[in-house]
């Protein structure tokens, strides 16, 4: 449905990404309507289902307090490029908002890592309904520190 004052564009066809789904995000959630706009860290405990050959990639993840999850929001619409969420008319460009309706479904959130239990892991702060493909997991930028040595890109900072 288009609301009021919401332009839909016919978008190109699509081209594969080569995307590869790892697996599945388990939420108590099965209705947008019921789905939190935002994740709580205080919220549900949710289960990211890591998929073979993925499983070994989890190795050291527990280190981590806080873990950036990206998954593929498959249930949303493509083709907005202006949206009026709260229904009253005022219009928003797609890029200035979070909603799941994008040209590339994807979703992403910090979450709070309760604990890993081999394949599963589970997390706190994910808005998302269950059964959501998942694309990434990833430490939070602020908590990871780079493993391999400097490049010089790392010391470049704006020139006035």
């Amino acid at each position: 449905m288009v609301r009021e004052n919401e332009v839909a564009v016919e978008p190109p066809e699509a081209t594969d990404a080569g995307l590869v789904f790892i697996g599945r995000i388990r939420t108590p959630w099965t209705s947008r309507m019921e789905t939190p706009r935002q994740g709580r860290h205080d919220g549900p405990t949710c289960t990211l289902e890591v998929s073979e050959p993925w499983t070994a990639a989890l190795r050291g993840i527990e280190r981590f307090a806080r873990l950036e999850v990206l998954y593929w929001l498959d249930r949303s619409r493509r083709d907005l490029v202006l949206q009026s969420p709260a229904s009253n008319g005022e219009v928003h460009g797609t890029f200035s908002l979070r909603s799941p309706v994008r040209p590339n479904p994807i979703g992403t959130s910090i979450v709070v890592l309760e604990r890993v239990e081999g394949s599963r892991v589970h997390v706190r702060g994910l808005d998302c309904l269950d059964g959501t493909p998942l694309l990434d997991i990833k430490p939070d930028r602020t908590l990871f520190k780079p493993i391999a040595p400097p490049q010089k890109g790392d010391f470049e900072t704006a020139k006035s």
